[in-house]
């Protein structure tokens, strides 16, 4: 049986984009329907973001103990309880998600767990486990998200093969690890077993890891790398993955001309992700959809005037805040204001070991396209905290063009995730009034004071003069 209903505003996905637009479209008066076919809170909650972060306390944790990275404490064998490590993730995770379900029903938002396809212009179905709904709708909000990539080679569908979803389940630390790809999650993953104590390999196609950033500090990645159990090589084309006698995994692959194959006890593969578009029945719409992702304009409009896409199905930024910030750009605009995403000071942390962050502009970028720009490096070893963090080696790395505009910025050490909010911050309101601040001491946040001071040749702590 077919039961047919009307709603203001139909949402597909409950992801950051998708549930952030719903809250934000009921507390303003819409009747809002959220449709969500597998979890609240979406991939970055359950099996992204918050998962993976919570893996990465655990192991940075032990790693600074097994390894004798604290002053005063030399190397210490410990009992890795991977389980208790797995469980304390999916604590992290259900008390987050229940947070979710709680302001979604709060805010009268009718949440209902279903697949839902489009009919056409005007209408979706769901179905759910126990009936299927036709909806009509004023506005509609896409944002299903995103899935793993996955290789076409031989092998990719062995057991002995895990994407980034499946890897959070596991049961059992592995001895040894392989990880195909050198992108934000490869490396990520990469970091948590390494520090955990895997023998891990990762095999990046590109010339570099982490290739979305500058060289150097790529580069200066691979040092941390290698102490944390990490082997990493580049221009390594995977080709064919095999399961040997003794169940290990066996990948042959390409590096410099030459055949060469690796064993471990697990493979990741975390070659990205790519938006969800297949199984919403979009071609049955007036929607435009190219290179397999939603188009849309500023103010996150599709083709269709009342039909709208936030988050990875618009492969514009596939980040979780950026979802979260195109979901509210989307409802205002549904609510008839005008508003306008802007992506140019975007920042994103990658939660290595160390940390690195990034917004605006990369050396790369800049010489693609023909502007001039100097660089200035804020030495982490001139802020007298870090050196009580025990970081000597970190950095801030800015780059402004030859009118002194801050163009963008790269951190590469301990809390890194911290100090790009506040650089982000100085782009957006301009150096004078961050350098006329006062920062309190001892706090790793006084780099930023350094760099604007820097940046006008005119700071104290390091010379900037070069």
């Amino acid at each position: 049986m077919k039961n047919k209903h009307h709603t203001d505003l139909m949402i597909i996905g409950a992801g950051p984009g998708g549930y952030v637009a719903a809250i934000r479209a009921a507390k303003n008066g819409l009747k809002t329907t959220l449709v969500e076919k597998e979890w609240v809170g979406g991939t970055c909650l359950n099996v992204g973001c918050i998962p993976t972060k919570a893996l990465i306390k655990s192991a940075r944790m032990i790693y600074k103990v097994t390894a004798g990275d604290m002053p005063g404490l030399g190397k210490i064998d410990v009992d890795v309880d991977f389980e208790a490590i797995i469980k304390n993730k999916d604590d992290v995770t259900e008390k987050l998600v229940g947070g979710i379900e709680y302001l979604l029903k709060h805010y009268e938002v009718d949440v209902i767990r279903g697949t839902a396809t489009f009919k056409n212009d005007e209408t979706v179905q769901i179905e759910t486990d126990d009936e299927t709904l036709t909806y009509g709708f004023d506005s509609c909000v896409i944002a299903s998200g995103s899935v793993p990539k996955h290789l076409p080679i031989e092998g990719i569908d062995l057991d002995v093969v895990k994407d980034s979803t499946q890897i959070l389940s596991l049961e059992k630390l592995p001895e040894s690890m392989i990880v195909i790809g050198g992108g934000i999650i490869g490396m990520e993953f990469a970091f948590i077993f390494g520090m955990l104590g895997v023998d891990v390999t990762v095999l990046e196609f590109m010339p570099q890891i982490l290739p979305m950033i500058d060289k150097d500090v790529s580069k200066r990645l691979l040092r941390y790398a290698k102490k944390a159990n990490i082997t990493v090589k580049t221009k390594a084309g995977a080709q064919k993955i095999e399961k040997t006698d003794n169940g290990k995994a066996k990948v042959t692959y390409e590096r410099n001309d030459k055949t060469k194959t690796v064993e471990a006890d697990l493979i990741l593969e975390a070659v990205g992700r790519q938006p969800y578009v297949d199984g919403l029945g979009l071609r049955n719409t007036s929607i435009n959809i190219e290179k397999n992702a939603v188009t849309v304009d500023e103010t996150m409009k599709t083709s269709l005037e009342n039909m709208y896409a936030i988050g990875d199905v618009t492969n514009k930024m596939m980040l979780a805040h950026v979802a979260s910030h195109q979901a509210l750009i989307a409802v205002d605009n549904i609510l008839g204001k005008d508003k306008k995403m802007d992506y140019s000071m975007v920042p994103s942390v990658v939660f290595t070991t160390p940390e690195i962050a990034y917004v605006g502009k990369t050396e790369t970028e800049l010489k693609e396209e023909g502007i001039e720009y100097d660089v200035l490096k804020v030495p982490y070893a001139a802020n007298g905290k870090a050196l009580i963090l025990n970081d000597r080696t970190g950095f801030i790395k800015t780059i402004q063009d030859k009118d002194g505009n801050l163009l963008g910025a790269t951190v590469f050490g301990t809390d890194a995730e911290h100090l790009i909010a506040p650089i982000m911050m100085t782009m957006h309101t301009g150096t004078d009034m961050v350098k006329d601040m006062v920062f309190a001491h001892p706090t790793i946040e006084e780099l930023i004071h350094e760099m604007v001071l820097g940046l006008d040749k005119e700071a104290i702590h390091f010379v900037d003069d070069k």
